[in-house]
């Protein structure tokens, strides 16, 4: 009754006021008299006006960049996947895609397409949201430097820096008097060129290089640490340098340029002296989510966009402004964590992509058509390539660095990623560096930060040092080996549950190691440690509650699903463990078109289509993480569909197939270790037929009688189901279930999927 009155009420509101409307228009029209209105009219017919104006839409200037934004996100996220599969930080991809969908690809073989999608008209927008990017990043990376890191390990780290900041400096003024006068812009002065050059040459790129730091585990070793010192250290001085050189170039004089550098100093100071303790006031009393309201947000936004703007003003660029007000941020750790997370989202993912397009949009290889223009590529290369490797390892040796570790050093500092861009773009908006000079050193920035990782890789294969993952106390074959890896720290502690429950009673040959893995670009290494213990705090808890002694294994990872499965195999582990979530269970409408869509755009999906693994898992129930791990990995696998396990009490073991024998052995562990009681169902009448699971069950029988029961009920009941705390099932059963859409799956308590 209730239902019809709320849609008669709805009817009447609706058509009555819907009435009213029409009825004011129409007399409304009459009001139209003497106004000199005239009636639209429709030459061409309604079809071709409907086209017309769609195509008005496509050029306006919102709807261009709206279409630029998206296109460039779309590659820059698939070339920065295929740059993270051959083990490259993802901005060697995104700066690829720049370069890709610019003149040097896109713009040569598809000019029109190129012509419409990034028109000379629509650049100052794209170039004014990349800038508000840029600064957005510059802010973050701000904050993530650790100032009291720097303080107390400068001393060799300022030495190196240093040294690797001069060296390649003084090689790129030294460059730059040869190539002067065939390629620096006309007007342009030789200081101006040759400061661009050095800067350009002397820049690292210290959030690439700690995420390789991160993403090979060195961040706990002498090496990393030092390391990161040293970018953090050459980052301060390399800004605070560029902030001269542009205050010089736009200044035309080293003497005029006095002036802005003294108003620098005079904004340095302030920031510091007045800023930075009014900012610890505020951090200090807001340090939490819950306190953090809007207005505060707002002050500290308010500084990055004032210090940007006074920076601006001086005339030493924005982007020095917001490095700034990131540096004087509180150092609340979790208080920078707050805002990194608010910022970097928009920043990373949105906004930097723009960036890189339109640095590629400049950058023209195709200009590069002679012998001898690839030769001064080439030369501008090894210069960069010898003044910061070089200079890096003989300073970093010279303060008492083992040969290993300064060639490593050097490696790693010769990173130059995406802040060669920012300078670079920073000279050729100032009009010092050509478009010639601008594209090889994009190319130059590309080729040291790609050559990183295998320099690194190839110090530690001559030094025959290979970094390893595994820990040395399960380096044993004799002993059970368990890893789980987790993700939320109360899945690790469910994970640990079972896997303390197979292994209990034989603690002395076992050994369990805990594995957590974080993207390495949603870590920052200000806060790495603190992350680690408390992402560890509630699993050692549970360990320890269970007297179950295991290891912890943390890692920086730029591809979770290969590093887990590297991990597990290199340590040859007996099992592995993972969780999956309960949305498996639900079946929904969202689910499917959700799983439809990750299989029809993943990359690694479609790549096992090509090479003909598609049809291990054809429907899969598993999400595209588990589906990797099942089928890469060399040891058993159990996937744990967690529904509130809280004890392993009662255990449900269904039989369909003699493949299912393997489930016997772990049926006896559960009874050994834990008292769990096993009821084994015979779906299908394997048991009786098949003599080596008869026999398997019967031995338990005889050790463990009141521990294992059998029953051939063709119907389980929703009672029984409900009674159980776990289910213990094979892969290729539970695939069964799925494909059969068994009522099971809508009873069943918590599973243990094993692939044997």
């Amino acid at each position: 009754m209730r239902n019809f009155k709320n849609s008669f009420f709805y009817i009447v509101i609706i058509g009555g006021f819907s009435a009213v409307m029409y009825w004011i228009i129409t007399k409304g029209k009459s009001l139209e008299t003497g106004r000199n209105i005239v009636a639209k009219t429709v030459e061409n017919g309604h079809w071709k006006d409907f086209i017309d104006s769609m195509a008005h839409n496509l050029q306006h200037p919102l709807a261009i960049l709206l279409a630029q934004i998206v296109t460039i996100i779309l590659v820059a996220r698939f070339f920065g996947w295929v740059s993270r599969k051959i083990g490259q930080p993802s901005v060697i991809g995104e700066i690829i895609a720049g370069i890709v969908l610019g003149p040097s690809l896109v713009g040569m073989y598809w000019p029109e397409f190129s012509g419409m999608l990034f028109p000379k008209e629509s650049l100052g927008n794209l170039q004014f949201l990349s800038q508000i990017g840029l600064i957005l990043f510059m802010f973050v990376i701000g904050m993530e430097l650790d100032l009291k890191a720097l303080k107390n390990k400068a001393h060799d780290a300022v030495v190196i820096s240093h040294a690797s900041i001069i060296i390649p400096f003084s090689l790129g003024v030294g460059l730059a008097f040869f190539i002067y006068t065939q390629f620096a812009p006309k007007g342009v002065e030789f200081a101006s060129f040759g400061l661009f050059l050095g800067i350009a040459m002397s820049i690292t790129a210290f959030p690439v290089l700690a995420r390789i730091v991160q993403e090979r585990g060195l961040q706990k070793t002498k090496l990393g640490t030092i390391a990161i010192t040293c970018a953090a250290a050459d980052d301060i001085t390399a800004w605070c340098i560029l902030a001269a050189v542009i205050a010089i170039v736009k200044a035309g004089s080293f003497v005029s340029s006095l002036y802005v550098i003294a108003l620098a100093l005079i904004y340095v100071l302030v920031m510091l002296k007045v800023v930075r303790p009014f900012l610890k006031r505020v951090g200090d009393l807001k340090s939490t989510r819950e306190s953090l309201s809007k207005p505060v947000v707002a002050i500290f936004f308010l500084t990055l966009l004032l210090s940007s703007y006074a920076s601006e003003l001086i005339g030493i660029h924005a982007l020095f402004g917001a490095f700034m007000a990131g540096a004087i941020m509180p150092e609340n750790s979790r208080f920078r964590n707050i805002f990194i997370e608010k910022v970097e989202d928009v920043s990373v993912v949105i906004l930097l992509p723009l960036f890189f397009v339109f640095t590629g949009l400049r950058t023209q290889i195709g200009l590069l058509n002679d012998p001898y223009l690839w030769k001064i590529t080439g030369l501008i290369i090894f210069v960069g390539v010898a003044g910061k490797f070089f200079g890096s390892m003989i300073a970093a040796k010279f303060v008492g660095q083992s040969w290993k570790d300064s060639l490593s050093i050097g490696a790693l500092m010769n990173t130059r990623g995406l802040m060669e861009l920012v300078v670079l773009n920073i000279g050729y908006d100032l009009g010092v560096l050509s478009t010639e000079i601008f594209t090889m050193m994009v190319i130059m920035a590309l080729v040291t930060t790609f050559m990183t990782g295998p320099a690194l890789d190839l110090i530690n294969y001559i030094f025959k040092d290979k970094q390893t993952i595994i820990p040395e106390e399960i380096s044993s074959k004799s002993k059970y080996k368990i890893l789980l890896s987790f993700g939320a720290p109360d899945k690790g502690k469910i994970l640990l549950k079972v896997a303390n429950s197979l292994v209990k009673k034989q603690s002395s040959n076992t050994a369990i190691t805990a594995m957590h893995l974080s993207l390495s670009s949603e870590l920052h290494s200000f806060d790495v440690k603190d992350y680690e213990r408390d992402i560890f705090e509630p699993v050692v808890s549970e360990s320890e509650h269970l007297d179950q002694k295991i290891h912890t294994l943390f890692k920086a990872s730029s591809d979770i699903n290969s590093d887990i499965v590297e991990t597990a195999n290199q340590g040859e582990y007996d099992l592995l463990l993972v969780g999956l979530g309960q949305s498996i269970f639900e079946g929904t409408l969202l689910g499917k078109v959700l799983g439809l869509t990750t299989r029809i755009i993943n990359p690694d999906r479609l790549i096992d289509k090509f090479t003909g693994k598609e049809g291990l898992f054809e429907n899969s129930p598993f999400d595209e993480r588990t589906r990797q791990i099942v089928t890469k990995s060399k040891m058993a696998v159990g996937i744990l569909v967690d529904k509130n396990l809280d004890d392993i009490n009662k255990v449900f073991m269904p039989i369909f197939s003699e493949e299912d024998a393997f489930l016997i052995e772990y049926a006896q562990k559960l009874i050994h270790n834990n008292g769990s009681q096993i009821v084994v169902l015979d779906a299908v009448g394997q048991i009786k037929s098949n003599a080596q699971i008869r026999e398997s069950i019967r031995s338990i029988e005889q050790t463990a009688p009141n521990h294992i029961m059998v029953t051939n009920e063709k119907t389980i009941k929703k009672e029984f189901l409900d009674d159980q705390d776990l289910m213990l099932i094979s892969l290729e059963s539970w695939k069964k279930l799925i494909d059969s859409h068994s009522i099971w799956l809508n009873n069943t308590p918590s599973v243990l999927i094993i692939k044997p």
